[in-house]
């Protein structure tokens, strides 16, 4: 499959997501809570940031990044801002946070929650994290939570990432990663290129990609228990990594 059929498919169905979520059925909600809670998130953080919480992570970059009062921060695939506005308590009204998305209607969304959390350090960006709209050199810190399997070209990620850190900056990954490869008829199932799966890429491989970028990778835990919970026992994991821009 094309990289821009990739691209389409996942745009396509995470437009829908974004113009499906404000439903405030109970069912949906419940099962958002359901999955935020299971993947690392405190209940305080769940109930406060509940419009912004979609269901859609595999852990909690933010409690693993190493974020401190007045660091920049840029979230890859930022959605409707969830793992943002946590991060912007962190880092204080002197840091700042930059989100991007390349689904229209999710940058607008979060657009919105962050008016009404009263966020005023907290931007969101239209963009592809294969071509970044952010200056060189520009963050601390780096988050992205189960997105970059998504990308058809994780290379031009990477690089990107890599890009837009500081000199010693941090990129803090969680992301769904192979244990042994997929039958074609799964890498090419559109249900599955947008839920996590058939983007998703070997373990090492994926690492080995980071080190090709120009970071130093420590693997901070993998989380195999993920695969029964959501994904049909599946051979994958959520992997949590560290990567440093040397």
């Amino acid at each position: 499959m094309q990289q821009d059929e990739v691209k389409k498919i996942v745009k396509d169905s995470y437009t829908e997501i974004a113009k499906g979520s404000g439903c405030s059925c109970c069912g949906a909600k419940k099962e958002q809570e359901k999955i935020a809670e299971e993947i690392g998130y405190s209940k305080e953080d769940i109930a406060k940031f509940s419009e912004a919480n979609l269901g859609l992570g595999c852990g909690n970059p933010v409690a693993m990044a190493e974020m401190q009062a007045g660091d920049a921060v840029l979230d890859l695939g930022s959605g409707a801002g969830f793992d943002c506005f946590i991060a912007a308590r962190k880092v204080g009204e002197s840091g700042k946070i930059v989100g991007v998305d390349m689904v229209p209607e999710m940058v607008e969304k979060a657009k919105a929650n962050a008016e009404k959390y009263g966020y005023k350090n907290v931007e969101f960006k239209l963009g592809e994290i294969e071509k970044l709209p952010v200056e060189d050199n520009a963050f601390d810190i780096i988050i992205s939570n189960c997105v970059i399997n998504l990308s058809p070209d994780k290379d031009t990620v990477f690089a990107e990432a890599y890009r837009a850190l500081k000199s010693g900056g941090k990129m803090f990954v969680s992301d769904i990663v192979l244990l042994q490869e997929l039958p074609e008829e799964i890498k090419n199932n559109p249900v599955l290129l947008s839920g996590c799966v058939a983007g998703a890429i070997m373990k090492d491989y994926y690492i080995a990609k980071m080190e090709k970028a120009g970071f130093a990778v420590e693997v901070l835990s993998e989380d195999k228990d993920i695969s029964k919970k959501q994904y049909q026992s599946m051979p994958l994991e959520s992997l949590k990594v560290k990567a440093v821009k040397k």
